[in-house]
């Protein structure tokens, strides 16, 4: 097993603490990571999107004129798609973008997703995140105690409403728990910083 720094809120170092290997020190698979990164992406899509066909404008009910003998091309309705104001023809229409990849897959994203950061040098261990209040300043304290620029994910083991609200307002900052965590975050974040409790939730889900 690995060891990695924890760290307090203040920046300082306050102990060691061993990483499961099987978990945070597996060679990352790309190919899988880019599958999850992809999958999450379309499972966001709302799909609402459509669009009206000719049977769906209004008007169009009359045939504009006889079949034969006016010299214009024959038409049945003024809401055909080649007319102004028509139907659109083979536009898109509401579905469902989302599907789901088996359980293997998902577990080897997120352990090669984990792997990354240890190797990057991006995964910071604190050993708590709280806040006593709804406060901004203690958040941005830490972050720059802890020398994090850029964008950082930051991870609890349970929902912290306090941590949250004081998150929320720094750009470039996401909160998320074990349990809301995906391989795109991860991913998208330069920082990844984590708990001490929320990483041995990670390693009780994925061992």
């Amino acid at each position: 097993m690995s060891q990695i720094s924890v760290f307090d809120m203040t920046g300082k170092k306050v102990a060691d603490t061993e990483l499961n290997d099987s978990i945070f020190g597996i060679k990352p698979n790309k190919g899988i990571m880019h599958a999850m990164v992809v999958n999450y992406l379309a499972n966001q899509r709302q799909g609402t999107q459509s669009t009206l066909t000719r049977t769906e404008v209004s008007g169009g009910g009359k045939k504009p004129w006889r079949q034969k003998g006016t010299g214009h091309a024959r038409q049945g309705s003024i809401r055909a798609p080649q007319w102004v104001h028509g139907g659109v023809a083979l536009g898109p229409k509401p579905r469902d973008y989302s599907y789901s990849l088996n359980k293997k897959e998902r577990r080897l994203g997120m352990k090669s997703a984990l792997s990354t950061k240890v190797i990057d040098e991006n995964l910071i261990v604190v050993d708590s995140i709280k806040t006593e209040e709804f406060k901004t300043k203690t958040i941005v304290e830490m972050l720059k105690a802890l020398k994090v620029e850029g964008k950082a994910l930051i991870v609890t083991a349970e929902a912290d409403a306090k941590v949250v609200k004081s998150a929320g307002n720094i750009p470039g900052i996401k909160t998320a728990t074990v349990s809301t965590l995906s391989v795109y975050d991860i991913l998208n974040y330069d920082k990844f910083i984590v708990a001490s409790d929320a990483v041995t939730k990670i390693e009780e889900v994925y061992a």
